[in-house]
């Protein structure tokens, strides 16, 4: 009942693909990255458990079969729908954002430590917020089912809660 749809999404890097964080700290970043998304809003997909795995076989024999085809030479997708392709960023644009990247964690993540360390405010602050967290992940089932709720609540259409009364 919280599913309104199935996103299903590939990636693929058509120059260099990283296969661990420590290519992204040695700056081994992609150039490019294709997506192709496809929704299946969830009154399409099929409701016994057997048609449901057949359904899910089928759309990853797809992406392999897209995949393949993207690396065999094409390195694009094939697409029936709209694309939405960013406007071209600089390499000066992405090396200044690295670089601010790389200072802001380098200053901020010893500056909590020490507020932590100094501050029992700060301490407890972050005390309550992580016993906060862990409490809403044990007795809702995480933060996007609040989300999702609130969401349903807030968007909800009375014309079909009296259809669901009769």
């Amino acid at each position: 009942k919280n599913l309104d749809a199935v996103h299903d999404i590939t990636v693929a890097y058509p120059h260099n693909i990283p296969q661990t964080e420590r290519h992204l700290l040695l700056g081994d970043f992609p150039k490019e990255i294709h997506f192709h998304v496809h929704r299946y809003p969830v009154d399409t997909l099929p409701t016994s458990q057997e048609d449901l795995q057949l359904w899910c076989r089928k759309r990853w024999e797809e992406k392999e079969e897209r995949l393949h085809s993207f690396y065999q030479g094409k390195k694009n997708f094939y697409f029936t729908g709209q694309t939405v392709i960013p406007p071209c960023k600089s390499e000066l644009r992405v090396l200044v954002v690295k670089l601010l990247s790389i200072l802001y964690w380098t200053l901020f993540s010893p500056a909590m430590c020490l507020l932590i360390y100094l501050y029992s405010l700060v301490r407890w602050y972050f005390i309550i917020i992580i016993v906060i967290f862990v409490l809403q992940e044990r007795i809702f089932g995480g933060l996007e089912i609040i989300e999702l709720a609130c969401y349903r609540f807030l968007h909800r259409q009375p014309h079909l809660n009296a259809k669901k009364k009769e």
